[in-house]
This record gives structure tokens, sequence and C-alpha cells, in this order.
């Protein structure tokens, strides 16, 4: 295989950026994810890539739930807040403000927009586990466009 063609064709595949919220309380944290896909209507379920090892799939197991912050066009900064572990500061998770909601996941309230999962199952392989959630709740605060690896000058994957 040529490898140069297959990280350029794979960094062609359009991206979101997106914060995972796992666990309650002192316990929570929140993670920068962009590998987050619809998987089915009926029921409504996603996929989420979650990095193997990490403190955020070790807390998403644990609890059985998660909440995604859908972020905004211009939201680059809240994006790269949350690429590396972060826990609850006053009230805060890496200086922003966030609520919960049923699953008791956490949310960021500055995100244009939300849903919250129950996990149905992980597919652990390769270096990031393949996240299985039914969406069970939902918020829009405003449409926006969604920030994209593309808008940030980032690439990931290859």
């Amino acid at each position: 295989m040529d490898d140069q063609a297959k990280k350029t064709a794979l960094r062609m595949i359009p991206y979101g950026l997106y914060v995972l919220g796992v666990g309650k309380d002192e316990r929570a944290t929140a993670s920068t994810v962009n590998w987050v896909t619809q998987a089915s209507f009926q029921p409504p379920l996603v996929v989420v890539g979650v990095k193997d090892g990490s403190v955020t799939l070790d807390r998403l197991k644990e609890n059985g739930s998660f909440a995604v912050s859908v972020l905004g066009t211009g939201q680059k900064e809240t994006a790269f807040a949350f690429f590396k572990h972060v826990a609850p500061e006053a009230g805060k998770l890496g200086g922003y403000d966030y609520e919960t909601q049923s699953t008791g996941a956490p949310i960021l309230v500055d995100a244009p927009a939300w849903f919250e999962c129950d996990l149905v199952t992980t597919v652990e392989e390769g270096d990031h586990a393949i996240v299985v959630g039914r969406v069970v709740e939902a918020g829009v605060r405003q449409e926006a466009k969604a920030l994209t690896l593309a808008e940030c000058g980032v690439n990931y994957g290859g």
C-alpha cells in the first residue's frame, strides 16, 4: 500500500469537533472527539471513537452513559481545552461552565446543541474503542454550523 496515498485519502474524510462528557459529580470529565456519526434512525444510535486506555473511556464504561456537546463554528478554543484530561474545578470543566441533564454526564453550556446517550456496546479494536450509544435526550440552544477540523487547520488520522 502507498502509505502517503492512504494518509491523504483518509484525511479527506470530513470531521467535526465535539466534546464528549462522561462521569458524574467529582468524577466528571470531558474530552474532545472527532469521530462521531449517526448509525441508526430507529432506534437513534450514534457511534463515537474514544481513545483506548483513556480516563474518558474508563468512566464511560463505568457509568454506562455519555453526553456529546456539538461545538459550533468559532469554538476552536473550546475544542482545544479538552485535548487533555480535565477534572471538575469550581463548578467548571476545563474552565467552561457545564450542566447535567438526564444521564448526569457533563454538557457544555456554550455548545449550540447536545445529545445524551445510554451505552449500547463498545468494540475495542485498534487504538480507539468504537462506542455505540442510544440517544435518550437532546437539546438545541441555537442552530449553527458545526466546528470542523478543517476550520481549525488541524489534521487527524491517516
